[in-house]
């Protein structure tokens, strides 16, 4: 069967955890590394995030395989006047494999029809070349330099996406 992408809900707790920890070191080598105070503290953050979502403000996703692994996370942050922030994350047995491009290619049309958006910005360093080939092949365009604050340090660039034509 086909991977499915589920909204967040409090019984992906545990896949969560362990795709993050089976993940760790894989996503430090792109990306800042989440800390062990995330880990330690993990059921807190994420009954947070839960609460972002249910608040409207975030809307977090995940692939989730047959066996219900999660493959990857796929989020909407921030979402305000008609736009959000992308953010995502695939596990390294997929990367490579078109799994975050179909992904976020699926998440930019529930954007649209689930949640009104019609813009998605995402930001990507410049150092992480599969991030940014992701989001080109998955229609975004590139925006303007990124802030290195918001990338760990990194400098890199902001992708953006139009959901809705203009008219």
């Amino acid at each position: 069967m086909v991977p499915e992408l589920t909204p967040l809900h409090a019984g992906h707790a545990p896949a969560v955890l362990a795709f993050e920890l089976a993940n760790r070191a894989y996503f430090a080598a792109s990306i800042p590394d989440r800390g062990d105070e995330y880990f330690d503290r993990f059921t807190d953050r994420f009954d947070a995030l839960l609460a972002e979502q249910q608040a409207g403000i975030c809307a977090f996703h995940v692939l989730v395989a047959d066996d219900g692994s999660v493959l990857g996370r796929f989020n909407l942050v921030d979402i305000e006047d008609g736009a959000a922030e992308l953010g995502y994350r695939v596990a390294q047995h997929v990367a490579g494999r078109g799994v975050a491009t179909a992904t976020v290619r699926e998440l930019c049309g529930l954007a649209a029809s689930r949640h009104g958006l019609r813009t998605l910005r995402a930001a990507a360093a410049l150092g992480n070349a599969a991030s940014r080939k992701v989001l080109t092949n998955a229609g975004f365009v590139p925006a303007g330099p990124a802030d290195p604050a918001h990338l760990g340090g990194k400098p890199g660039t902001w992708y953006q996406r139009d959901l809705v034509p203009e008219l």
